[in-house]
């Protein structure tokens, strides 16, 4: 028997008594939505591991696929795309009717959506490529292009953000965030779908990093681990809610490098060319070519532990 079979078999009565409580409480989260099921974050992960085999197959596609026959590739591909393709689709009905849309008008908007989505695929690939060049040659310990992309947590990471952000741009709900957030766990680099990313863009070493909704980050950045582009503030209605998707992130002009552990907050500007140093807490804007570092480093010398 299974200890969960064992305890329901100790204490029938006192399960009865939890599931009536539960079911008693008609108005929590937990049974709001009448609308069928939420879209599945196993199946994402599925479609995103999918769609990363079809856009670099001789990385990510089977052992046994001929690298060598352009039409064993393309087959391949193919299928590979029609595969996640088709299961997107399902999870964008999903997610379109857990948000409220009928059945119907929730299938015929989510194969719309598809069809953007999947012509765009060419443009996603484009950039992913520039990522994944300024990664290898942003860092002289990477020693091939394919280990940049085998092997970099900051290359996992935007190739997610670079299938959610055009889902989130197409107004799919949940989806977005959620293929957003598997990265997110898998390489604690966290990117909102909803920012905006300009191509070459490379996260090194890349735990901690934080970039909220509405940042938009122009070409060519370079960030390193514990950086955060976050909010100041939350402007608040007359009754104390937060006003949703206000300009509240930074703005990060091209050819602009954020050391490790800089916190940059509220709508402001970082001008191109600028570098942010390490640990610098920084809520002003600064012009072009700026250069901006910890006002004041203190060193303080204990002979043989006095004062510590």
């Amino acid at each position: 028997m299974s200890e969960v079979a064992r305890l329901a078999a100790l204490a029938p009565t006192a399960i009865d008594d939890v599931v009536a409580a539960l079911r008693a409480d008609v108005g929590g989260i937990a049974r709001q939505r009448p609308n069928g099921a939420a879209p599945s974050r196993a199946a994402l992960a599925e479609v995103a591991r999918g769609l990363r085999a079809a856009l670099y197959p001789a990385h990510f596609g089977p052992a046994e696929l001929r690298a060598s026959d352009p039409d064993d590739v393309d087959g391949f591909v193919a299928r590979a795309l029609t595969e996640a393709l088709g299961e997107l689709h399902a999870q964008v009905c999903r997610a379109l009717a857990f948000a409220g849309d009928g059945e119907r008008a929730a299938s015929a908007r989510a194969r719309e959506i598809v069809d953007a989505f999947t012509a765009r695929l060419p443009q996603v690939r484009a950039l992913l490529d520039a990522d994944i060049r300024a990664a290898f040659n942003g860092d002289p310990a990477a020693q091939s292009i394919d280990e940049a992309v085998l092997c970099y947590p900051g290359v996992t990471a935007i190739f997610h953000h670079r299938l959610a952000h055009p889902l989130a741009r197409l107004g799919v709900p949940l989806v977005p965030r959620i293929l957003a957030e598997i990265a997110h766990a898998d390489t604690g680099i966290d990117l909102h779908p909803g920012a905006e990313i300009g191509g070459s863009f490379f996260i090194d070493h890349g735990t901690g990093v934080v970039v909220g909704e509405t940042s938009r980050i122009g070409e060519r950045v370079r960030i390193y681990q514990g950086v955060t582009l976050g909010a100041r503030s939350f402007p608040s209605d007359a009754e104390g809610r937060i006003i949703k998707g206000q300009p509240r992130h930074p703005v990060v002009e091209d050819d602009v490098v954020i050391y490790a552990g800089a916190t940059i907050l509220g709508r402001i500007t970082i001008g191109r060319g600028s570098s942010i140093g390490g640990n610098v807490w920084l809520t002003r804007s600064v012009p072009a070519f700026s250069r901006i570092t910890q006002a004041q480093v203190r060193s303080d010398v204990y002979d043989e532990g006095a004062g510590i």
